[in-house]
């Protein structure tokens, strides 16, 4: 009999970690190849972790809420070789890097597997140095530079669990593990929420000098504990409208206070609203999407500066046109055309006219995408969104971008999205006509740096150009609204690109053949 590792595997390049969510094999069951083991949550989806060999589920190595290193063994899975026979311990996307000397893991013996194991205890964190160096563009990926362990004390602590975000704030902030647990959370079974640890900090901060040495920490706790304290006059009148209202505090020197006093006074200024709350009022938890979502948008806006640019469109032709072959494409097709398939058509062909449209910012490089990857901002059932990626958009024709979308959107409703489905996305699409507005700002869908938003179609007067002169007629009307960052994309450049794209929605072929 041997023992096979079950890594968890690479979700993307953006992805450094997954949250267990549940295992759906118990120890001692029996697993087939292909049947999913565990359901994992990352910040892109929510996906399962199959089994490349049959055999049995002897051991599990993390539990549900238990963060999860890219490359970590999660598992170990009892087959039906013999010891001596090969063993891989990962399926493809595993990214597990390999010494330039010694031999691949996949073409080891399971004996050979384990002192390799054994061996790589200690350079472990040579790992994560590795997987930072492909991933430092994430968010708290310093992290991963730090040797981890399934029981590793700065993540988790004993009975209760923190979100990567909670854990993230308290690593820059210098919370300690034992400091996390004594702060009271708000959050479902007690859980600490990231207002939670902002508004202890921001107490914390408006108490003692913004800093985080451990000297400073024990001066706050001695001062709660009500022992004798002493004031310095110099660093009370430093800061005045910072502490309008000073309370007795331990300062070093005058010196010393005055610098900090810079750092101190934006989190005065800005402080946390107060929140009223009545008795019949709802408290409602966000879930994990929800907070992921929010975290998103929030980094977006401090990211990029935000510049929209509309445009109104007269589309009657492809109405019309949509009108007349919508039934005979769903007939020879099985496949319903909507608008959308064609407004990525006309916006993979805008991006070949403008490519710096399709670009990404890393510092003070441009990087210009090769593929043009159109994503496409899909609503939940459960009030929530997801943006699945149509690969090489324009290289589809209408009949298989109409097939791609419908794909995605039913897979994205029903939670069968791939993690690979929602990833190296290029420009953003989202309709917002699907719920009746007629325009609207969208935010950027980071690390890209254009989104665009399609109204809803309206039957409107208009002035037309005829051979006999202008007239007014009634026409299908639509706006289309462009959000860029104004660091990379000027308004020549965001003009010129939403403009060519509703030229190629208003010129469109009322013969065309699909």
């Amino acid at each position: 009999m041997a023992k096979y590792q079950l890594l968890l595997p690479k979700m993307g390049e953006s992805v450094a970690e997954a949250t267990v969510i549940k295992w759906i094999k118990k120890p001692g069951d029996k697993v087939n190849a292909d049947d999913a083991v565990m359901e994992i949550a990352t910040d892109k989806v929510d996906s399962d972790v199959p089994s490349p060999v049959a055999g049995k589920l002897v051991e599990q190595l993390y539990q549900e809420n238990d963060v999860v290193q890219v490359g970590a063994v999660i598992a170990i899975i009892e087959t039906e070789e013999a010891e001596t026979a090969q063993v891989s311990v990962q399926p493809e996307e595993t990214p597990v890097p390999q010494s330039a000397e010694g031999p691949k893991i996949t073409e080891t013996t399971y004996q050979e597997a384990v002192q390799l194991n054994e061996a790589e205890k200690v350079p472990e964190a040579e790992i994560n140095e590795i997987q930072s160096k492909d991933l430092s563009g994430i968010p708290g990926i310093d992290q991963l530079e730090q040797k981890s362990s399934p029981a590793a004390p700065v993540f988790k602590s004993e009975g209760r669990f923190y979100s990567p975000l909670v854990r993230n704030i308290a690593t820059q902030e210098g919370i300690s593990i034992g400091e996390l647990d004594s702060i009271p959370g708000t959050g479902s079974d007690g859980r600490l929420t990231k207002d939670d640890l902002l508004n202890y900090l921001q107490a914390k901060t408006s108490s003692v000098p913004n800093t985080h040495s451990p000297a400073h920490v024990e001066s706050f706790t001695t001062q709660t504990a009500g022992q004798p304290v002493k004031t310095v006059e110099p660093a009370k009148e430093a800061r005045p409208a910072v502490e309008p209202a000073p309370q007795p505090i331990i300062a070093a020197a005058p010196g010393p206070a005055k610098t900090e006093t810079p750092k101190t006074a934006p989190v005065e200024q800005q402080p946390a609203p107060a929140v009223s709350v009545s008795g019949s009022d709802e408290i409602i938890e966000m879930d994990r999407m929800r907070r992921l979502i929010a975290d998103h948008m929030v980094m977006s806006k401090q990211t990029s500066p935000h510049v929209t640019s509309f445009v109104e469109a007269d589309v009657t032709n492809l109405v019309l046109w949509r009108e007349k072959v919508k039934n005979s494409f769903e007939k020879r097709e099985g496949e319903k055309i909507t608008f959308t398939p064609i407004f990525i058509e006309a916006v993979a062909k805008a991006i070949k006219d403008f490519p710096m449209i399709n670009v990404s910012v890393n510092g003070t490089q441009i990087i210009k995408k090769a593929a043009i990857n159109i994503s496409m901002a899909t609503a939940l059932p459960n009030g929530n969104l997801i943006v699945p990626v149509i690969k090489k958009a324009d290289e589809l024709n209408l009949v298989g971008l109409t097939k791609a979308v419908n794909d995605l959107a039913n897979r994205a409703r029903n939670g069968k999205l791939l993690p690979d489905d929602v990833k190296e996305g290029t420009f953003t699409i989202t309709n917002v006509g699907s719920f009746g507005n007629v325009m609207g700002t969208p935010i950027i869908n980071q690390p890209q740096v254009a989104i665009l938003a399609v109204g809803a179609i309206k039957k409107k007067p208009a002035v037309i150009e005829t051979k006999e002169g202008d007239m007014i007629a009634i026409r299908h009307m639509m706006f289309l609204s462009l959000s860029y960052d104004h660091r990379v994309v000027d308004g020549a450049l965001g003009g010129s690109f939403v403009r060519r794209v509703a030229d190629y929605l208003e010129k469109w072929d009322s013969n065309r053949e699909v």
